[in-house]
């Protein structure tokens, strides 16, 4: 009977220590919470599940159901088209959830990282697997490029136009040249023979600048055909068989001239009538290249290149670093080269 006592007191012993206990432990909680308060210093994650803003130290704090994402921006300091403080505004905006890391283009990580991601335009802005959780990402998956588990965003689909280019456009052993190899400038153009303001380009612009810089200057030719103009393809196609011949200008400079007339056509027999008109094209020879479109892959080439640019339009024109998107006047196009032979 003692025994039995004995043991019953030594359990109401023990639910009066867990009582203690628990009671304690919910009080120096509370204790917690109220000199948080007090002393400003935060709030207890209890209380943080109790609302989704509040003010502290100064600050407004709130809440948000998006993950915090994370950014890497490759930029330069001294280019000021670089700078990403007005896009990163407007991300902040749809996506508050975004902490930014700047990196200098010029450093080793900035290095490594652009040549990683193949990144060929700066400012450019990588994020963390993070952003696949957001609302933006599900309503713009297309603004983002999946580089493993970075996605990059691609900056020419908002219009952001580029700060500065990183690489350049490649020569490759068939371009359509002229001028001076070594030069210490190189024109790249990128061109659609179906775009009005191209021929504008070409006509008034490159032609006369290729005679004035022949033994100063390298000018490369490069396809960018429009899915909207129906003969793009087809002349550019046309204009590599007369390349192959060594006849890219001559064929090029009547295409141009005859814009007005072969858009309106289809097929390729115009220009197939075309190389008849042009002195020493071997026409066999053309047609069969033509037909057999021949240079398909370097054409698909050079609008994957352009597009790796972010260049959607023409024409588009490079003087080594320096771009222009859209149509450039005589003046404009020597004021570069200029710049860049001196």
């Amino acid at each position: 009977m003692y025994e039995e006592i004995k043991k019953k007191n030594k359990k109401i012993k023990n639910l009066f220590s867990v009582v203690i206990l628990l009671a304690g432990l919910l009080i120096g909680s509370l204790f917690v919470d109220v000199v948080q308060l007090m002393r400003g210093s935060g709030f207890s994650e209890k209380n943080l599940t109790k609302t989704e803003i509040f003010e502290s130290n100064g600050k407004t704090w709130v809440a948000y159901t998006e993950p915090m994402v994370n950014i890497r921006v490759i930029t330069d300091d001294s280019c000021e088209k670089c700078n990403p403080a007005e896009p990163l505004i407007w991300l902040r905006r749809v996506v508050p959830t975004i902490s930014a890391q700047k990196i200098a283009a010029d450093s080793q990580i900035g290095k490594d990282l652009a040549k990683q991601l193949d990144i060929k335009i700066i400012p450019a802005f990588i994020f963390s697997e993070a952003i696949t959780k957001t609302d933006l990402y599900a309503q713009a998956q297309v603004l983002f490029q999946q580089k493993g588990k970075d996605y990059v965003l691609n900056t020419s689909e908002l219009g952001l136009e580029p700060g500065k280019y990183l690489n350049l456009p490649s020569l490759n052993e068939g371009d359509a040249t002229s001028g001076k190899a070594d030069s210490k400038a190189t024109v790249f153009v990128f061109s659609d023979f179906q775009c009005p303001y191209c021929k504008i380009f070409y006509t008034n612009t490159l032609r006369p600048a290729m005679k004035q810089y022949a033994d100063k200057v390298l000018f490369v030719y490069k396809h960018l055909p429009l899915a909207f103009h129906s003969q793009a393809n087809n002349t550019a196609l046309a204009s590599e068989c007369a390349q192959e011949q060594n006849k890219f200008w001559e064929y090029a400079d009547k295409l141009y001239t005859s814009q007005a007339e072969w858009s309106k056509l289809e097929g390729t027999q115009k220009f197939k009538d075309y190389a008849k008109l042009i002195r020493g094209i071997d026409t066999t020879k053309f047609n069969q290249c033509l037909d057999d479109k021949k240079f398909q892959d370097k054409i698909d080439q050079q609008k994957n290149e352009a597009a790796s640019f972010g260049i959607s339009a023409t024409p588009a024109v490079f003087v080594n670093d320096f771009f222009k998107s859209g149509s450039m006047s005589l003046d404009e196009l020597k004021k570069a080269i200029d710049e860049k032979l001196q």
